[in-house]
């Protein structure tokens, strides 16, 4: 049992880093800076993948009652603003600097606990979530690359990351796991950036895309899709096989991995 958790939890570092390096390629190094096409990308993937898994048995994902899904649906409408305003993000920020920023939605949360809850939370706790708020608002001036647009689309993506585990937390216990919500948000996700990719316009400037045509694009667009699956697929596991504490210890681990890729260029 230990050594399956250990590698679920190297499974999910893997994946983690993987996934980050990779979309900031995408939508740093090659500018693929067209949200509604690569998260409906991403998305659509990730949702095929899950049904062909719960088709081979490698996932259970339940009925829902229309009433389930139709109450999850703000949870998934708060998903496509994690991820569009992440990608509007990321394309602007590095990976260590957006990863602090994303770090905030634990403040949110910490607040809304607190305030309106009225849950009692450890001085540790309260500690941890000052020092983040502390060191995100450090950012902008010691930031050697800021960029106010990133900084703006960061902000609604930890606002959005926020409010959906609010949402997420307040609405169990559910008849829906943590796949079944999974597989609403590709489902609404896919759906709702399709129909919006026309009027923001990414629809017809993605035909002007330099790349378009590249094979290096056509493997990162691939590659993107499917570590994103499987980054979702192995976070799931690593919640229901660790405590929160392990699996707390892992994501960080995952984070401090991620983040020191760029860490050097960011402060030099």
């Amino acid at each position: 049992m230990c050594m399956r958790r250990c590698l679920v939890g190297l499974t999910f570092c893997t994946c983690y880093l993987a996934s980050y390096l990779t979309n900031k390629y995408v939508l740093s190094v090659l500018k693929f800076t067209y949200p509604t096409l690569f998260q409906g990308w991403q998305t659509l993937i990730g949702g095929i993948l899950l049904h062909a898994s719960w088709k081979l048995g490698w996932a259970e994902i339940n009925s829902s009652s229309r009433s389930d899904v139709l109450t999850w649906l703000p949870a998934s409408l708060l998903f496509v603003g994690i991820i569009y305003a992440g990608s509007r993000a990321l394309s602007r920020l590095a990976i260590p600097v957006f990863l602090t920023l994303h770090n905030v939605a634990e403040v949110i949360i910490c607040g809304h606990q607190k305030c309106f809850r009225k849950e009692k939370t450890s001085p540790a706790k309260i500690c941890s979530a000052l020092f983040l708020l502390a060191a995100a608002g450090c950012l902008p001036f010691n930031d050697s690359q800021y960029d106010p647009d990133g900084y703006f689309w960061a902000v609604i993506h930890f606002f959005c990351v926020g409010a959906y585990k609010i949402l997420q937390k307040s609405q169990k216990p559910t008849t829906l796991s943590d796949i079944d919500q999974q597989y609403l948000n590709y489902l609404f996700s896919v759906v709702f950036l399709a129909l919006a990719s026309h009027p923001t316009g990414d629809l017809l400037s993605v035909l002007d895309f330099p790349f378009l045509s590249f094979y290096r694009f056509h493997g990162s667009c691939c590659a993107s899709g499917f570590l994103g699956f499987f980054l979702m697929f192995s976070t799931v596991k690593l919640k229901s096989l660790m405590a929160p504490g392990q699996c707390a210890a892992w994501i960080f681990c995952a984070k401090a991995l991620a983040g020191r890729q760029e860490l050097v260029h960011v402060f030099p």
